[in-house]
């Protein structure tokens, strides 16, 4: 069956063998994917009109071939990701489904809801932007913040975290010796390089970001500051995601201080906590805060992650549950969220490790 569309190539070459001047098997493989990409999917062809191997007939040649022989060609072809409708099968931008998402499968996150979703909407549909994207995601482990990078990029990219378009640096792990700084900073750039260069969207996703050195975010500072290009090469069309749990305690004392004074957590506006991130952001300890990121003010909003509550730790376990195939009754929901950690000890209120051990919590209670 894989060779079923190619039949109308092949009997092509048989047929119309004169027309053309072929020296070997390779010009033939050459020559039809040039004609190809030329005429059906009319891509920006550079002929070399000196070399008969290389020149592409006219489209007369396709008439004779039945509609369904080229449109399961197409197919065919558009499957292995060369082309589509955005002119990059690569990129989706989906932001719909990034909505419905962000709505559906995130739980007791509003302000991470609406601020990501305007922020990179906002991006997105304003193509003449003047710099790239740059948020900042804050809170403690297993609010949510990795989560929500793997719906961005599930919703921008075809492939999600797994596309050629975007590059996860975990600062630990990528980056683990402070005298090597040096050989990082030419690593990191010639890395940010080649990925703009090879897709017009980027993301970027820095994780553990406040144990970056602060050597490290200031050599690529330029590629998120506001210019047309560096060395030639423009960056305004990518995406770069901090992850930090800088700022999770004051999160945290927002979040309580609302509910001891009897507020709906869902009133906690960024008016809030914005200013309180970005001031501990800049007094914190590491390379995030001694950069030249923060000094510049290139980051374009501090997302706040909230404490989940034990309402939100059962939705969690819920989606878990479905993600298996299974539907679990109300008891099983509450056995799970009473298994998790809480904090303050004396009153319970929010889960000490969010929703990250959800799934290894929920295989205690599997039959």
């Amino acid at each position: 069956m894989f060779f079923y569309p190619l039949l109308p190539i092949f009997w092509a070459v048989s047929a119309k063998a004169d027309l053309f001047q072929f020296d070997s098997i390779s010009n033939v493989s050459t020559y039809y994917f040039n004609y190809i990409y030329c005429n059906i999917w009319e891509g920006e062809c550079q002929q070399n009109q000196d070399d008969a191997t290389q020149q592409v007939p006219t489209r007369d040649l396709w008439a004779a071939f039945p509609q369904d022989y080229i449109s399961l060609l197409s197919q065919w072809y558009c499957s292995l990701g060369q082309c589509c409708e955005s002119g990059d099968c690569r990129i989706t931008n989906n932001i719909t489904g990034l909505a419905s998402d962000l709505q559906l499968k995130l739980h007791g996150q509003h302000l991470a809801q609406s601020v990501v979703l305007k922020a990179v909407q906002g991006f997105i549909s304003n193509p003449e932007s003047n710099k790239p994207l740059t948020l900042s995601f804050h809170g403690c482990s297993g609010t949510g913040k990795n989560f929500v990078t793997r719906i961005v990029a599930d919703n921008l990219y075809r492939d999600g975290v797994k596309s050629e378009c975007v590059r996860l640096f975990i600062a630990p792990f990528h980056f683990p010796h402070a005298r090597l700084v040096d050989t990082y900073k030419g690593q990191l750039r010639e890395a940010i390089r080649d990925m703009v260069l090879r897709c017009p969207q980027t993301l970027f996703i820095f994780d553990e970001a406040e144990k970056l050195h602060p050597g490290l975010i200031d050599a690529i500072k330029p590629y998120m500051d506001h210019y047309d290009n560096v060395d030639g090469v423009s960056y305004r069309r990518a995406v770069f995601l901090f992850l930090s749990n800088i700022g999770g305690t004051t999160v945290n004392d927002v979040a309580l201080d609302f509910w001891h004074s009897g507020q709906n957590r869902e009133d906690i506006g960024m008016e809030d906590l914005e200013h309180r991130l970005r001031a501990e952001a800049m007094d914190s300890q590491g390379g995030f805060a001694q950069s030249e990121l923060m000094s510049g003010h290139l980051i374009d909003f501090f997302v706040p992650f909230l404490p989940l509550e034990y309402r939100h730790v059962k939705l969690c376990a819920r989606d878990a549950y479905a993600a298996w195939g299974l539907e679990p009754d109300e008891g099983t929901l509450d056995e799970v969220a009473k298994a998790m950690l809480y904090t303050p000890k004396e009153e319970r209120l929010f889960s000490a490790q969010g929703c990250k051990s959800i799934p290894q919590r929920i295989n205690f209670f599997l039959p």
